[in-house]
């Protein structure tokens, strides 16, 4: 099911109504209903997966007793048991034909042909995320920073919650399971935060996100009939689709919750007014940079160790965020170009400068030096972003090669005004916006009433007009 499809918007008034005004008085009640919700809302897409869903649940929660044992070897055992059950539901769907493929191209490059048999498999929904939610629970049970829980009903809601099911945040059990655990009460000022989030959500999404990927579908699928000029565009038009798609359905996710009494964790704080890389993955999907940084990063001795294995352990984590998208070799070099930004700021210790303020602190405007900085970044960012974008790694460097060849050979392109040009129609009202809120993604603070209503009515009437689209969300695919 889609936030931004009719069935959403039936289903959604339908469980609210239930929760709080049916079930109010049981916690359990609420929880039971918000689990079985949950379970419609992923089974609408396609019910023959719910029962992997249901069945990874059930052993990631039988697993966290086992490592809470005091047998620190059957502890391990179970740990162990754990990550090869939830990697190897993965690499079954998701990356068996991308291994088999390499293994395959490899026998023919030592002369010798092999006939694999390849697995006809539907990707199911949203798997990378509910895996990633049943290991973080696990790692912090292992290492004692959380106790199992005995309700199974607390522990599903935690795993399979449906506004962030299938495409996060990826929470953390110290962080959801108290309020699932807690008794819930409406707060209207919560309920009225999470209106504005999912207004502005949608907005981003089928506004600006599914208008923006008409131009960037148009120049990346025939991208050797563009110029530079369009290409360029082409390339800016997909780093603000991918950003308004994916910030925009955190936005309705955090602010479905809020409605439903539970707060989520941050998942975006504006990351292109990032000033460098290091910032810009602090802003960027935070729930999965900060899980890998948690669960994987410092495990392997993070920067505190010599710089040979803070390097590799920068490599490895920028490598597994890339293959973690898809199973391509082009989100591998989109990890990879990713990871050599970064190095840098690491190897000069510069790599935590950004880390306790926001870009213009306590400004209207950021110094030339600050927007050299923030362009130079988005810059580099958006062409990472075509690896990520493109079919194949042969496509993506044409692409680039024709880009940055046809800027010297025909500059004068520059002067004529593509079809394309109307990104910016979406894209500068966006940045505006965006610089007003720059310091809180949750605090959409509004102005004085007159001019605060009609915005909401304007914004509601563009989002109605835009909603026949029902396109699906990027992140829907990892």
């Amino acid at each position: 099911m889609l936030f931004n499809s009719l069935e959403f918007f039936i289903f959604f008034p339908i469980v609210f109504v239930l929760y709080w005004m049916v079930f109010k008085s049981s916690r359990q009640a609420q929880n039971i209903l918000i689990l079985l919700a949950s379970y419609v809302f992923y089974g609408w897409w396609n019910i023959h997966f719910l029962w992997l869903l249901i069945g990874s649940t059930v052993l990631d929660y039988l697993y966290g007793f086992g490592v809470n044992s005091q047998n620190r070897n059957k502890a391990k055992l179970f740990l162990w048991l754990c990550v090869i059950n939830n990697l190897g539901i993965l690499f079954v769907f998701k990356y068996y034909n991308f291994f088999i493929d390499q293994i395959v191209h490899t026998s023919e490059l030592m002369g010798f042909a092999l006939k694999p048999s390849y697995l006809s498999l539907i990707l199911p929904i949203g798997i990378s995320f509910y895996t990633f939610h049943g290991m973080s629970y696990i790692f912090d049970v292992y290492n004692k920073k959380q106790e199992p829980i005995k309700k199974f009903t607390d522990y599903a809601v935690f795993v399979c919650y449906f506004p962030l099911l299938v495409a996060g945040p990826i929470e953390r059990a110290s962080h959801l399971l108290p309020q699932i655990q807690a008794n819930r009460t409406f707060n209207y000022k919560q309920a009225v935060d999470g209106c504005k989030l999912i207004l502005w959500g949608l907005f981003k999404k089928v506004v600006i996100a599914d208008n923006l990927a008409m131009v960037a579908d148009s120049v990346f699928n025939h991208h050797q009939d563009h110029y530079a000029y369009a290409l360029i565009l082409g390339a800016i038009a997909f780093s603000f689709q991918i950003y308004c798609d994916f910030s925009g359905y955190s936005d309705i996710a955090i602010g479905t919750s809020k409605l439903l009494g539970i707060e989520l964790l941050t998942n975006f704080r504006f990351p292109y007014f990032s000033r460098d890389i290091a910032e810009f993955w602090r802003r960027w999907h935070i729930s999965l940079s900060t899980w890998f940084r948690d669960y994987i990063y410092i495990p392997l001795g993070g920067s505190k160790r010599s710089p040979l294995i803070s390097v590799r352990n920068v490599f490895i984590i920028f490598l597994i965020s890339g293959f973690w998208h898809g199973a391509s070799w082009n989100f591998i070099i989109w990890g990879f170009l990713h990871a050599c930004g970064f190095l840098p700021l690491l190897l000069l210790n510069k790599n935590r400068k950004n880390a306790s303020d926001t870009v213009a602190q306590g400004k209207v405007w950021p110094s030339f030096k600050e927007l050299f900085q923030m362009m130079s970044t988005f810059c580099f960012v958006s062409i990472a972003w075509i690896f990520f974008r493109a079919k194949s790694i042969d496509v993506a460097i044409q692409y680039i090669v024709n880009m940055f060849k046809g800027v010297f050979k025909n500059p004068g392109q520059f002067l004529t005004h593509p079809s394309q040009l109307s990104i910016f129609v979406y894209i500068l009202p966006l940045l505006v916006i965006d610089w007003y809120l720059r310091h809180n993604e949750r605090e959409l603070r509004t102005p004085a009433s007159w001019v605060r209503y009609p915005v909401y009515i304007g914004l509601f009437v563009v989002v109605l007009l835009n909603l026949g689209k029902k396109a699906s969300f990027i992140y829907f695919q990892f």
